[in-house]
């Protein structure tokens, strides 16, 4: 759960994070003069490829080949967006905020709901498809161009490029340059038609276009010969070409230079490069070697690096003389160097002044900090090997970046830091605990504990702190990280005495820290299965949350407290905090967790049979989006749906839901009570699938004889139906009577646990088993049990998924002189189930295998105008989940096609 998070500083989450560099947003300008390539802009963006490739090495012309193409993109009715990549973008929550900016800086109303999710630290794929989901609705098309796409190495947003790519509408257009191919799945592209690939073969000049760069852009007036000598020498490369004409210019030997001209791509770069800078006045070579360690340029940041007057003049001169210098923006303020320019002029300073090189860095470090931008700051002090610069400034900025949700960016820099910087700073060392447990990560957090521990016992030498308020708090916020890391290794009494110690430590008026660590203890007693001490703790824990005015976290809270109260069978409580925490979120527009509390007052719905108004509260979950989501979210909302499928009888359509909720799995620290894989095989088990439940079972390594624990009752419960199950269709091999001693040991935990949900689940399968061993008074006195148990708060749709077996025996129960109400409530939704089926069948008699509900569905659509993509969103499943559907109709209904299947619906009376 949010509310059993580590927090460092109370309100983090109420606070903004940096603002995005607008340099990083602006394409390049469009330089006079330059060669037209119509025969590549044409291929830019095409409506057929959802993804244009410029994948060539370095000065191929790929910048400008864009920045010319985008000159004239506007006047063709295309909207585009541009980020310029760097190093610092590999952590995802920095690249998808820049990359929705892009956007935004074009169309300001989408991807909103996409910032809500990365900011509450959702799974990438949830941020990308809120975003995906605001996209397909916009009317015309938006590129994004992803420019130095090289520089991004991490995995985790390769996978989300390759996800948004995937599921991209039509209206989405995706330009990726890069110097290296990413890590796309290309050949699938190729064969689908969805990509359009610009490489170094024909980014190079030819003839026509060498000819129009050396003689009219550069002026030097070479016969057709020279120029096919220079084009054969530098096979067409761009940079090697520029470099030439600089060093041409002026010369009265050029057929003996050009002659001269050879070598490999480094040695034609280091060759030229030494032309054009020996040509250079002493002050601009200075400037031009002193100026290299920076990726951004402006006047100001380079008088503080050189410690000149007269920068900007000197970048303006650069600019006029064409000298590998690229326009950041559109007031000609911010520059950088072309990068194969700087590289090798960064390679120069280092053979030449080698002793420059930090202090450079140092200047450029102060110049960012005292112009609040952290991370350049922090950048060029960790380049420049001033690590206690760098600790100092990594302390101070980390406030910013956790309630950023930038823990990865964080992590990185504190593990760039040699280890022995943390053994005099406890607050750097808590906040590199902190990034790791962040994401559940435990790796050397127990030494850094210790240490910080021992910083503050000895009274010297003093520690270095900088960020005095987060210092004074250290004690408690140790415990509760100690908390943490016990409940992560599974040691809830150790989680319970490090919380309770933290409790003791909080001053008072700290309700958000003691929030957390109350939360922390009602985590531990719910995984250990004391129900009652954690609805109490939770509780608690609301209330000093609500009293912080840390809302979201209350409503973390909330539904723990309301899945503990549905385990106990307490529907009506459940409800009331459900609806309680709604008025919250009606109270405060945007609230993040009002998505779960329409979602978890479903599950309520489902269980008492309303479906409708179950339906209706999904929708709106749905409507808000998994930005106003809790991080289980994206896997419960579909889980609930899943039910929901099961309950109107679309087991396809649960079995595809639940197949996307499992990689979205993620319980956020709350005991993992209901994996999705035991749900999958109950579901299974309802579509008769017994081999594949049976399979999840022995995979599971679960026996009737194993010992309970709270943790696992869902599990062994589950496991108890599959062999059952498997004893009534005669693949059993067991003895029944162990499952009902199993079923009986079951029963007594659960009673003495005060659990009525598991119970009366307990009895009904006692009825199913006694049943099965053809002992009817047993049967009927174990579902008589389950109906007393169920009628205070209404449970019904348990019932109803017992199977043939209970069905007859509430059938039976009617034909009593004296039936409940509740019994006649729970055979009255039976029958009605049974009709509904029944109306299912007649709607595909004819038919050699009837269309599932969700197959009607489906088809119901396909009747539309909606594209494939739209119906599937339409459905909220997946593109391949909608492809299984339409598949499983054609195939029923002896179909090839849409129309062919719709023409045959119609000819069944479907």
């Amino acid at each position: 759960m949010l509310c059993a998070r580590f927090p460092l500083m109370p309100g983090v989450r109420d606070m903004a994070g940096p603002p995005l560099l607008a340099t990083k947003l602006h394409a390049p300008r469009r330089r006079p003069a330059v060669v037209g390539r119509d025969r590549l802009s044409s291929r830019l963006a095409t409506e057929a490829a959802s993804v244009t490739l410029l994948s060539a090495p370095a000065g191929f012309g790929k910048t400008t080949l864009l920045a010319e193409w985008l000159s004239t993109a506007g006047a063709e009715g295309l909207r585009t967006s541009w980020l310029s990549l760097d190093s610092g973008d590999n952590d995802s929550a920095v690249f998808w905020t820049y990359a929705i900016g892009a956007i935004q800086r074009l169309v300001p109303e989408v991807g909103n709901r996409a910032l809500g999710s990365l900011q509450a630290s959702q799974p990438l794929a949830t941020v990308v498809a809120a975003l995906l989901n605001d996209l397909a609705d916009l009317a015309a098309g938006v590129v994004l161009v992803l420019d130095d796409y090289h520089v991004i190495e991490s995995t985790e947003i390769h996978e989300s490029i390759a996800y948004l790519i995937d599921h991209a509408p039509p209206s989405f257009h995706l330009v990726i340059s890069s110097r290296s191919d990413p890590p796309f799945p290309l050949g699938r592209l190729r064969a689908r038609g969805q990509l359009t690939e610009i490489r170094a073969a024909d980014l190079r000049f030819t003839h026509d276009e060498a000819t129009s760069y050396l003689n009219d852009t550069m002026g030097l007036q070479l016969d057709a010969s020279d120029v096919d000598s220079l084009g054969v020498r530098t096979e067409g490369w761009i940079a090697a070409l520029q470099l030439a004409a600089l060093s041409l210019q002026g010369r009265d030997d050029a057929d003996q230079f050009i002659k001269s001209f050879t070598g490999d791509d480094r040695f034609v770069v280091d060759y030229l490069v030494e032309e054009v800078l020996d040509r250079q006045p002493d002050a601009i070579r200075s400037f031009l070697l002193q100026t290299s360690v920076l990726d951004r340029l402006t006047g100001e940041l380079c008088d503080a690096v050189t410690l000149g007057t007269d920068s900007r003049a000197t970048l303006e001169l650069l600019d006029r003389s064409n000298l590998f210098l690229v326009t950041l923006d559109d007031r000609r303020h911010w520059y950088r160097y072309h990068h194969l320019f700087a590289d090798v002029l960064h390679a120069r300073l280092r053979d030449e002044a080698p002793g420059l090189v930090d202090g450079l860095h140092r200047r450029a470090s102060s110049w960012y900090s005292a112009n609040g931008e952290p991370a350049a700051a922090i950048h060029h002090a960790l380049a420049g090997h001033h690590v206690d610069d760098a600790a100092r400034l990594i302390e101070l900025a980390a406030p910013i970046l956790r309630r950023s949700r930038q823990e990865g960016t964080l992590r990185r820099w504190l593990e760039t830091l040699p280890s022995d910087v943390f053994t005099d700073r406890p607050v750097l060392a808590i906040s590199l605990v902190a990034a790791r447990m962040a994401t559940g990560d435990s790796t050397a957090v127990e030494p850094l504990l210790q240490l910080v521990e021992a910083t503050l016992e000895r009274s010297a030498p003093p520690p270095i702190v900088f960020d005095v308020e987060f210092f004074d708090r250290l004690p408690a916020q140790v415990l509760i990280q100690r908390a943490g890391l016990t409940l992560l290794a599974g040691d809830l009494e150790g989680t319970i005495l490090h919380a309770s110690r933290a409790l003791g430590l909080v001053e008072p008026d700290d309700h958000f820290r003691r929030a957390s660590a109350t939360a922390l203890i009602a985590l531990a007693h719910w995984t250990a299965g004391d129900l009652d001490i954690a609805v109490r703790r939770y509780t608690e824990a609301i209330d000093e949350f609500i009293t912080a005015d840390h809302l979201s976290d209350a409503l973390g809270c909330s539904l723990a407290l309301a899945d503990i109260q549905i385990a106990q069978g307490r529907l009506t409580d459940a409800k009331r905090t459900f609806d309680s925490g709604l008025r919250w979120t009606e109270e405060h527009p945007g609230l993040r967790g009002a998505a779960d509390m329409h979602a978890g007052l479903s599950e309520v719905l489902i269980e008492r049979n309303l479906l409708d108004d179950a339906a209706r509260h999904l929708d709106t979950s749905k409507e808000l989006g998994e930005s106003a989501g809790l991080p289980q979210h994206a896997y419960r909302w579909r889980v609930t749906m899943a039910r929901l499928c099961r309950a109107n009888g679309d087991l396809d359509g649960a079995l595809a839901l639940i197949d996307e909720a499992a990689p979205l799995y993620d319980t956020d620290f709350s005991p993992p009570v209901r994996p999705v894989a035991a749900i999958r095989a109950r579901v299974q088990l309802a579509h008769g699938d017994l081999d594949a439940a049976y399979r999840w079972a022995t995979d599971r390594g679960l026996t009737v004889d194993d010992e309970l624990s709270y943790v696992h009752e869902y599990e062994h419960v589950t496991l108890t139906r599959v062999l059952i199950a498997r004893h009534v269709a005669g693949h059993g091999t067991g003895d029944l009577d162990e499952v009902i001693a199993m079923l009986g040991r079951l029963l007594e935990a659960a009673e003495t646990g005060s659990r009525a949900g598991s119970l009366i689940e307990i009895l009904i399968l006692l009825a199913t088993a006694y049943a099965a061993r053809d002992d009817k008074s047993g049967a009927l006195a174990a579902l008589d049990d389950a109906l007393q148990h169920a009628a205070p708060e209404g449970h019904i749709r348990l019932f109803l998924h017992a199977g043939p077996a209970v069905a007859a025996l509430l059938r039976r129960m009617s034909s009593r002189e004296h039936v409940t109400p509740h019994a006649r409530l729970v055979l009255s939704a039976l029958d009605l189930a049974a009709d509904s089926g029944d109306t299912q069948r007649a709607a595909s008699r004819g038919l050699v295998e009837p269309l599932s509900r969700r197959e009607l569905e489906v088809l119901r659509l396909l009747r539309t105008d909606l594209s494939g993509p739209e119906i599937a969103r339409e459905l909220t499943v997946s593109m391949n989940t909608f492809r299984s559907h339409t598949k499983n109709i054609y195939t029923k209904l002896g179909a090839t096609n849409r129309r062919e299947a719709i023409r045959r619906a119609t000819e069944h009376g479907i």
